[in-house]
């Protein structure tokens, strides 16, 4: 697949009490809010949990991260269905690699922003 500067790339993922408690033994975030349900019956849902969906888009182009950044803004819910959109903003083909940043915004169904950031690195030719 080709990247292009400009072009968005989104995915969409709906976070499950499974998810969220495999996550919880795998990275030792045993938060109580990871494991204990709120009133409505929903864990909190990691914060690089949620993270993983515009890491997906690294990951489907074979991106070898240099640099991530990510700005918490509101909480994921088990339940929640949260959509990924990653813009590039950068590529630079090189003779042996490519360069690429790429900043995104991940949003509820409620259309609320819950995470910002950015990557950048190199995908090996």
């Amino acid at each position: 697949m080709v990247i292009a500067v400009g072009e968005t790339i989104t995915f969409e993922r709906n976070f499950s009490k499974k998810d969220v408690e495999l996550f919880s033994q795998i990275s030792g975030d045993e938060g109580i809010h990871h494991l204990e349900p709120d009133e409505q019956g929903r864990l909190v849902v990691q914060g690089l949990l949620t993270a993983t969906l515009p890491t997906k888009v690294g990951g489907d182009h074979n991106v070898l991260a240099r640099h991530m950044d990510f700005e918490f803004l509101r909480p994921v819910f088990t339940g929640d269905t949260i959509r990924s959109e990653v813009t590039i903003s950068h590529f630079e083909q090189q003779e042996k690699r490519a360069r690429i940043t790429a900043p995104f915004s991940c949003t509820n169904q409620h259309g609320k922003e819950v995470l910002k950031g950015s990557f950048s690195g190199v995908i090996l030719r």
